[in-house]
């Protein structure tokens, strides 16, 4: 029996399926461990039934976290936290504000190739590396028409202390822009990425990809941030601009499960997870949406990513509009 991971038809669990699902994964267990990891992997296959069975305009799937609980999934997957100090961070250089310009009805900085490819923190919380260095990326191929990768490794090491982030404890990418101001940024391929925190920073004699000083700053795209949300159109501004840094809650067993569609309602705006909002548009069924670069493998989601539903007002969904930012570059940076 073949195996759908994203499939809208009812799953039946039987040993069949789950043997094709540990295949596919590389799922192995010991003799223990097998029985919580079945009871896991039902529980959720019920839920995919349930809610594809509903009337959305998204649909869940299988993807490698089928056989976690949602507590544990949570536990191991979300690494967003506030900064240590409000203000914490490299220097706020304003609130971005919409212009009055035109704004284009959709726009995709993947397509227009300002995005590296989908990456996987493993079970570690540092998505706030992942966002952070998916902005600068983004900010500096658009400055520059050089696409580079950089180190999130270097992040979760280096960007620590007492007014730093905690690795893969969390953190948050205000204050990883700080970082960023005062640091050389090292290449993804001359300090790569462990998902463990090393002992002390590594990143002495690494190929630098952002060289030190390019990142001055960063700017809310929120009134205030967790205060007073952005509105959707200086968030779509913003957008428009370069690729954004955002915090979501995440933490929902629908998330986990996410495969297809538009997500919309049951997610909440708890903040626990940083993501990267690449792009915005409309589908003829499920209506406008956020498109946002996750950090959890392309087995997840729509190879990696998830469209988030536009237009729901307030904290946006998920929470999307609670906390956005973005890095600036200096005037320096060679076009």
């Amino acid at each position: 029996m073949p195996f759908a991971p994203a499939a809208a038809l009812v799953f039946t669990v039987n040993s069949t399926i789950w043997g094709a699902w540990k295949e596919k994964f590389g799922k192995i267990y010991s003799f223990d461990e097998e029985a919580t990891r079945f009871d896991n992997f039902k529980k959720n296959v019920l839920l995919v039934d349930e809610v594809n069975a509903e009337d959305h305009s998204f649909k869940l799937g299988l993807n490698e976290f089928t056989d976690m609980s949602n507590e544990e999934f949570v536990s191991k997957y979300m690494g967003f936290r506030l900064p240590k100090e409000r203000f914490s961070g490299s220097p706020k250089l304003g609130q971005h504000e919409w212009d009055g310009a035109e704004l284009p009805t959709s726009i995709d900085w993947v397509e227009l190739g300002a995005v590296t490819g989908v990456k996987n923190q493993g079970q570690c919380g540092s998505c706030w590396s992942f966002s952070t260095t998916g902005a600068i990326e983004g900010a500096y191929k658009i400055a520059t028409g050089s696409l580079v990768e950089i180190s999130e490794q270097q992040f979760v090491d280096c960007n620590t202390g007492l007014l730093g982030n905690s690795g893969c404890n969390g953190g948050s990418m205000d204050t990883a822009f700080g970082y960023s101001k005062g640091d050389d940024l090292c290449t993804e391929a001359s300090y790569p990425y462990k998902a463990v925190q090393a002992s002390s920073c590594l990143s002495s004699g690494c190929s630098v990809a952002v060289p030190k000083g390019t990142v001055t700053g960063h700017k809310d795209v929120a009134l205030i941030s967790r205060v007073i949300a952005a509105s959707e159109t200086n968030m779509m501004s913003a957008i428009a601009q370069q690729p954004v840094s955002i915090a979501i809650e995440a933490d929902k067993a629908i998330f986990q499960q996410y495969a297809t569609g538009i997500l919309s309602g049951g997610c909440g705006s708890s903040l626990d997870h940083g993501v990267l909002a690449v792009g915005y548009g409309s589908l003829a069924t499920g209506g406008d949406y956020w498109k946002v670069k996750n950090s959890w493998g392309t087995s997840w989601g729509m190879s990696g990513y998830v469209l988030l539903s536009r237009g729901q007002g307030g904290w946006g969904e998920c929470g999307i509009l609670s906390s956005p930012s973005y890095p600036i570059l200096g005037s320096s940076v060679v076009v």
